[in-house]
């Protein structure tokens, strides 16, 4: 029986120790509750970039370890907000709010690099050690669109106005299972229930690379799971594609360790996704201009096919 290859740490470095703080609390402004935000670093190390992570609807800032741990523990800090719609904060499907998810959250994602000094602070000797210069943005599933907008996406009507709502401070972005465009794309009835899903990504001109896996059939869309790659064929150019075989939406495990959400459990798939994401962020962000290359010839040599890319 073979096995698909993961590519090799010397990809991303060895792993080092990992110190994490929670709850960093923020005062939530207009969101009616603070905002709490968890903070993971590498134990040692100068200079480090910062990834802002953004949860699925739902969840918390206190999920996708396999990936949080993994990006800490080789060279970034990871700061992960606990959005207005995670489970844990139990606000009502019918509060004002609700309606205002997606924009709130983008709120929420910009307070957190405001208050970058604060939320790194609390790991005592950490804030020196950051490259607040150096900046990049993951995100899952309704974090993906977060993440997006972060990058250029516009919310179109009914939601939105296609506003700008981008940050020149996030420098490139990792979208992992995002929705694609809306319109007659989305499933009857949806339209209704999130109207944030009417998106355009003309002008998402951000480095990104999407994630997708080609089993994840989403009920949001009557299209099949290529759904999730409009985000690269739709936005311009710098952008890469890995698509992950026979993958469903937790991408093989990503959401975390023994989540009752993982419905494709495969590790070597949450391994491959570890690193790629990794090496493009190590790229985009100048800490080793040529790590994404590296990745992406080690992915091509493998003949098992569980990953490809495409850039353009």
């Amino acid at each position: 029986m073979t096995h698909p290859a993961i590519p090799s740490d010397s990809v991303v470095g060895q792993a080092a120790p990992v110190l994490s703080a929670k709850p960093v609390v923020l005062d939530g402004g207009d969101r009616g509750v603070d905002l709490h935000v968890k903070v993971s670093a590498p134990a040692a190390g100068e200079n480090l970039p910062v990834i802002l992570f953004s949860h699925g609807f739902g969840s918390s800032g206190e999920m996708y370890q396999p990936l949080v741990d993994f990006y800490a523990a080789h060279g970034f800090v990871v700061v992960q907000p606990t959005y207005l719609d995670s489970r844990a904060l139990g606000v009502d499907p019918h509060d004002p709010r609700a309606a205002q998810f997606w924009r709130l959250r983008i709120e929420d994602a910009k307070r957190v690099l405001d208050n970058l000094d604060t939320v790194v602070g609390a790991i005592p000797g950490l804030a020196p050690r950051v490259d607040a210069d150096r900046i990049g943005a993951v995100g899952h599933s309704f974090g993906g669109q977060t993440t997006a907008l972060l990058l250029g996406l516009r919310v179109l009507a009914p939601a939105g106005h296609g506003q700008d709502l981008s940050d020149s401070r996030v420098k490139a972005g990792v979208l992992l299972a995002t929705a694609g465009t809306g319109g007659d794309d989305l499933a009857p009835g949806i339209i209704d229930n999130l109207p944030w899903l009417n998106v355009s990504f003309d002008e998402m001109r951000t480095p990104a690379l999407v994630v997708y896996g080609d089993h994840d059939q989403s009920v949001l869309t009557t299209r099949g799971p290529d759904w999730g790659a409009d985000a690269f064929h739709l936005s311009p150019a710098p952008k890469s594609l890995l698509r992950l075989s026979g993958i469903e939406h937790s991408l093989g495990g990503a959401v975390g360790y023994d989540s009752f959400e993982t419905t494709d459990n495969n590790p070597a798939a949450v391994a491959v996704l570890q690193r790629a994401t990794t090496a493009y962020l190590r790229t985009q962000l100048g800490i080793d201009v040529s790590a994404w290359d590296r990745l992406v010839s080690e992915l091509r040599d493998d003949a098992n096919g569980l990953a490809f890319v495409e850039s353009k």
